[in-house]
C-alpha cells in the first residue's frame, strides 16, 4: 500500500478520545454512541475513573480490539468524601463538586495526549465536561460536545448563563428569541443554574464550561429530528454551522448489557398481561429521587382514588424521612396495582400494550423511552431539566400533562387522582400523538434515515479531519 493510501486509511478510521461524565443520565448514553461508532470502524480510547470502569464492560466485550479504556483516579475535591466517583452516590447537588473536581484532570490529560505516538485526532464529551473545549484548542484537535439531553435544553443554556445574573432577578422570563417564545419561571431553569453562586469558584468554571460548549467543533444531541426539528435547526443557526448531529434515541441503537433476568420481570409482565391495552399507568421517579413520607402518602392515595391500574416502581428509603408506601396499601390494591421494590425492566413494561400512560419526573433518558413505548406523559418534573423537558412534552407536543411540579411538593392526592384518572380515560388525542411520535423515534433509527444518516456523518466527518 502507498504511504497516501494508507494516510487515507488511517484517517476513514481514526483514533478518538470519548469522555463520559458519571452520572447515569449522561454516561449510558454516550456509550451507547460510542458502541455506534465503534461499529463504524473508529479506534476508541474512553476517559474513566477507576469505579466507572465497570459500566465499559459491555462496550470493551462487544469490542476488544477498537475500544481501549484510559483510567485516571478521581481528583479529590473537598465537598466529595473519599471513594465516590459517580454522582448517584451524592444526589443531583453533588454535579457541582464532581464537575470541578473532574476538571483537575485537564493536565493529566493533556501530558497523556503528549506522550502518545498515536494521540486522538478528536474529543468527544459530555457537555458538563465544558473545560475539554479548551484542551482540545491547546491540543489543536476538535472537540465534539455530546449533549445528553434535547435541543430544546440546548437551546436555552447558552442565553441563562449568559444573563445569570439578570434573570434570576425576574419573576418570568420569555425567550423570545426561540421558536414559540416559551415562557418561565427562573425556579423551573436547571438546578445548576440555580445553584449558581457569582463568587464561589466551582461555579464560575462550571459557568465557563457551559458556555464553551456551543463554541465546539460538533455538538452531538441524544434527540431526533421528528422530536424537535424547530430546535434543531435554531441551534444549528446559532452556532453558526451544520455539525449539529441528531443519534437519538441512542438506548434504541446501544450495547448496554443491562438487562436483569430477575423473577421480579417475570412477576410483572404477567401481571400485565392480563390488564386490557392501554389501562396502566407506570410510575417511576428515576434513580436519583427519593420520595419524602409525605410524597409516597399522597402518592398512593392519589392513585388508589385514580381507579386506574398502576405499576408503581418505588425506590427503598435509604434514610430516615423517606418513605417506603404504608402497611396495608399493597395489599388494599391488589387488583388495581403492582408495587415493584427492586430493579424494573423500565423499558419492556413501557412497550408492553398495557400500558398507556407513564407518570414520570421527565429526566431525559425516561422521556425518549416514554416516547419509545408509544404513552402518554404524566409530568412530575422536579430537578434538573425536567421542568424544560415538560414544557417540551406537554406544551410543545402535546403528548403529556403536568400532573404535580416540585422535588418537595406534597400533592394534593383528590387532584392527582383525578389527573391520572382524565389522562388516562380521556386523553385520547394525546394517546394518538404519542403513537405517531413513537413511529418517529423508531424511524429515525432506521437504515438511511435521519439518526442514522447524521452518526455516518460524523464518521465521515471525523474521518477527513486528517486526511
Amino acid at each position: 500500500m502507498s504511504a497516501a493510501a494508507t494516510a487515507t486509511a488511517t484517517a476513514s478510521h481514526p483514533h478518538i478520545l470519548v469522555f463520559p461524565y458519571p452520572a447515569q443520565g449522561h454516561m449510558l448514553p454516550l456509550l451507547d454512541l460510542t458502541h455506534q461508532l465503534a461499529l463504524r470502524g473508529l479506534t476508541i480510547t474512553i476517559l474513566v475513573t477507576p469505579k466507572n470502569l465497570p459500566f465499559l464492560s459491555p462496550l470493551l466485550s462487544s469490542h476488544p480490539s477498537s475500544i481501549t479504556p484510559l483510567v485516571f483516579p478521581f481528583p479529590s475535591h473537598p465537598l466529595i468524601p473519599q471513594g465516590v466517583e459517580h454522582v448517584k452516590d451524592l444526589g443531583n447537588s453533588g454535579n457541582l463538586p464532581v464537575m470541578a473536581a473532574l476538571g483537575k484532570l485537564h493536565d493529566p490529560l493533556l501530558n497523556w495526549f503528549n506522550s502518545q505516538s498515536n494521540p486522538p485526532v478528536a474529543i468527544i464529551s459530555d457537555f458538563f465536561l465544558g473545560w475539554t473545549q479548551r484542551l482540545a484548542t491547546q491540543l489543536q484537535i476538535p472537540r465534539l460536545t455530546f449533549f445528553a439531553s434535547g435541543a430544546f435544553v440546548v437551546s436555552l443554556s447558552d442565553y441563562m448563563w449568559s444573563n445569570i445574573e439578570k434573570l434570576k432577578s425576574l419573576s418570568e422570563i420569555k425567550l423570545s428569541h426561540l421558536p414559540g417564545s416559551p415562557v418561565f419561571k427562573p425556579e423551573n431553569f436547571p438546578s445548576l443554574f440555580k445553584h449558581y453562586k457569582q463568587s464561589d469558584p466551582d461555579c464560575e468554571f462550571v459557568k465557563d464550561g457551559i458556555l464553551a460548549n456551543t463554541k465546539s467543533w460538533g455538538c452531538v444531541l441524544n434527540s431526533f429530528d421528528g422530536l424537535e426539528t424547530e430546535y434543531i435547526q435554531w441551534l444549528k443557526t446559532y452556532v453558526g454551522h451544520n455539525r449539529v448531529y441528531s443519534v437519538g434515541p441512542v438506548s434504541l441503537i446501544g450495547n448496554r448489557g443491562d438487562s436483569d433476568p430477575s423473577s421480579g420481570s417475570d412477576r410483572v409482565m404477567t401481571w400485565l398481561d392480563q390488564c386490557p391495552d392501554g389501562s396502566v399507568v407506570y410510575v417511576c421517579f428515576g434513580s436519583q429521587k427519593l420520595l419524602s413520607k409525605e410524597q409516597v402518602e399522597a402518592l398512593t392515595k392519589g392513585l388508589e382514588k385514580s381507579g386506574t391500574r398502576f405499576v408503581w416502581v418505588v425506590k427503598p428509603g435509604t434514610n430516615n424521612g423517606f418513605g417506603d408506601v404504608p402497611d396495608g396499601f399493597e395489599e388494599r390494591v391488589s387488583g388495581q396495582g403492582l408495587v415493584i421494590k427492586e430493579w424494573a425492566p423500565q423499558v419492556l413494561i413501557l412497550n408492553h400494550k398495557a400500558v398507556g400512560g407513564f407518570l414520570s419526573h421527565c429526566g431525559w433518558n425516561s422521556v425518549l423511552e416514554g416516547i419509545v413505548g408509544g404513552v402518554m406523559i404524566l409530568a412530575w418534573p422536579m430537578e434538573a431539566d425536567q421542568f424544560v423537558n415538560a414544557k417540551l412534552l406537554v406544551d410543545e407536543i402535546g403528548v403529556g400533562v403536568r400532573v404535580c411540579e416540585g422535588a418537595d411538593t406534597v400533592p394534593n392526592s383528590d387532584e392527582l387522582g383525578r389527573a391520572v384518572a382524565e389522562a388516562m380515560t380521556e386523553g385520547g388525542g394525546m394517546q394518538t400523538k404519542a403513537k405517531d411520535l413513537k413511529q418517529k423515534a423508531l424511524a429515525a433509527v432506521s437504515h438511511g434515515e435521519s439518526s442514522m444518516k447524521d452518526l455516518d456523518r460524523i464518521v465521515e466527518e471525523l474521518g477527513q479531519l486528517r486526511g
